[in-house]
């Protein structure tokens, strides 16, 4: 690694092709670029887009982050197959920094069960793909599924091999997420302590997080000398997720004293980036998530106010504004103009979404302003997140009534909607108003997905709350999450039920082959 500074930290983001993996997560070309400008600006160094041969989606959304990209390397996912690299490099062809990403299982427990291939077998094609990525760039990345459970002698022996063929960097994942941090550790040790040309490429780790451990593990693998961490924004992937972006960085930045070493990411950008992959994913981020979450900042026992309020250090061990949330004030209400909203949503992170975006922004909150007092900041990321990035669904809702209560059984409802530019509108019953609205949806656009979440919350204190919605839908092995919100717990319900509609419409598109789960 003489070439690059020790000290860097390569953030390898693949919220895009991992994160996306996750059960219900699911987006749609116009957000995959949104969340890929969020991550370039934010200074990720390697954004994986996707994995180009699992569908024409999943190709064109490569490259057009590719095309759009020009200071992060795009980054694209391909099995040890010539059909897979060859689809990989077409879509990355347009980046001006591009990287190919290729794996096999090393495991035993993989290689007999997964792939059905004996080791030798395994250690000619570690060889014959690196060697045929390399063809089409210089920067090629090897990855060693399942490592953290391969025999090390073989492991060992398919890194030098992966190296030796041109792998400049060579990825060790804990793909199911079963090492221990001190384990984790000694095995990429060892690797540095084995491998001869290992002084060659940049080591990088991918840990899930089954045990709770991704970040750990992570960081312990740093210390041992890896210099490429990949990760995702708000920990999104499959099962229990992977080593969550903002953690690590922050890590790294608030315990410098220990781990002398530094990313190229602007910290302030991180609450962006979790807001928008979360309004795009429909994953809320939980209250008490480290870095992200509600509470991260917030203090309640009355000891740790009383330490805040005599010195911030006593309790916070980064400050709120490192990470990106403001200490304004400002509460905007019905006279509110347009400059002092277009402050607010440069203060909340949403200062590029573009003049339209911000008409129909500033005219969705004066009609909130109408209904509520006061519009507080979680009020505005709610608003933009459901009008302004939803304008290209297929599925719109136009106007909903519901006629419910003691005195009006059957609950009643009217919907009219547009599906592929064409008004359609219907009257139906249900067992609640909730059932009846989305059995209304159902007869406009028939469909088998079963319904298996319908979450609600208030988005702010006060009976005059937004209600924010999560509707999770399952159809054929495929599961989406759908998420809106309004003042009318009916309206954002249907929204939240449209919204996954709109998610499972893309998702039928993908039937993705067996891709790396590391």
């Amino acid at each position: 690694m003489s070439t690059v500074d020790q000290n860097h930290v390569v953030v390898f983001d693949t919220t895009l092709r991992d994160g996306e993996q996750s059960p219900g997560a699911s987006m749609n070309l116009d957000e995959k670029i949104r969340i890929a400008q969020v991550l370039e600006d934010m200074g990720v160094d390697v954004i994986e887009a996707g994995f180009p041969i699992a569908s024409e989606g999943d190709f064109e959304a490569v490259n057009e982050v590719a095309k759009l990209v020009k200071n992060s390397t795009v980054c694209g996912l391909a099995r040890a197959t010539k059909m897979d690299i060859e689809r990989c490099a077409e879509a990355i062809k347009p980046a001006e920094r591009k990287r190919i990403h290729t794996f096999i299982s090393t495991s035993p427990l993989h290689m007999k069960y997964k792939l059905q291939m004996e080791p030798e077998d395994v250690f000619e094609k570690v060889k014959e793909s690196v060697s045929f990525a390399r063809t089409f760039t210089d920067d090629v990345e090897w990855s060693a599924e399942d490592g953290s459970r391969t025999e090390r002698e073989f492991l060992a022996r398919c890194v030098e091999a992966a190296i030796a063929s041109g792998a400049g960097t060579i990825n060790i994942p804990d793909t199911v997420g079963y090492a221990m941090p001190h384990e984790f550790s000694d095995l990429i040790g060892y690797l540095f302590d084995t491998v001869p040309n290992i002084d060659q490429a940049i080591i990088s780790v991918h840990c899930h997080n089954d045990l709770g451990l991704a970040v750990a593990n992570s960081l312990a693998a740093v210390n041992a000398g890896a210099r490429q961490v990949e990760c995702t924004i708000n920990g999104l992937g499959e099962r229990a997720g992977n080593a969550a972006l903002e953690e690590i960085v922050m890590a790294l930045r608030t315990r410098h004293d220990l781990m002398p070493y530094g990313t190229g990411v602007v910290t302030e950008d991180i609450m962006k980036a979790s807001r928008l992959v979360s309004a795009v994913t429909g994953f809320t981020v939980q209250p008490n998530k480290a870095i992200v979450g509600k509470n991260a900042f917030a203090h309640e026992s009355g000891i740790h106010q009383d330490g805040m309020l005599k010195h911030a250090e006593t309790y916070e061990i980064m400050t709120p504004e490192s990470v990106g949330l403001t200490q304004s004030k400002l509460v905007l209400g019905k006279h509110s103009g347009r400059h002092a909203f277009k402050e607010k949503l440069k203060d909340l992170g949403y200062g590029d979404i573009g003049d339209n975006a911000v008409e129909v922004a500033f005219k969705s909150f004066k009609d909130l302003a109408d209904k509520k007092k006061d519009v507080f900041d979680e009020d505005i990321v709610a608003l933009v997140d459901d009008q302004v990035m939803r304008v290209n669904d297929r599925l719109q809702l136009v106007s909903l009534e519901v006629l419910c209560g003691t005195k009006h059984q059957p609950p009643k409802s009217e919907l009219e909607m547009v599906i592929d530019g064409e008004t359609k509108a219907c009257k139906s019953t249900g067992d609640g108003p909730v059932d009846a609205a989305f059995n209304a949806v159902k007869e406009l656009f028939p469909h088998g997905a079963k319904l298996q979440l319908y979450q609600v919350h208030a988005v702010t204190q006060g009976t005059d709350a937004q209600a924010e919605v999560t509707v999770r839908l399952e159809e054929d092995g495929r599961t989406v999450n759908g998420q809106a919100a309004d003042t009318d717990t009916m309206v954002a319900s249907t929204k939240a039920y449209i919204n996954a509609l709109n998610k499972l419409l893309v998702k039928r598109e993908k039937s993705a082959p067996s891709a790396l789960s590391a």
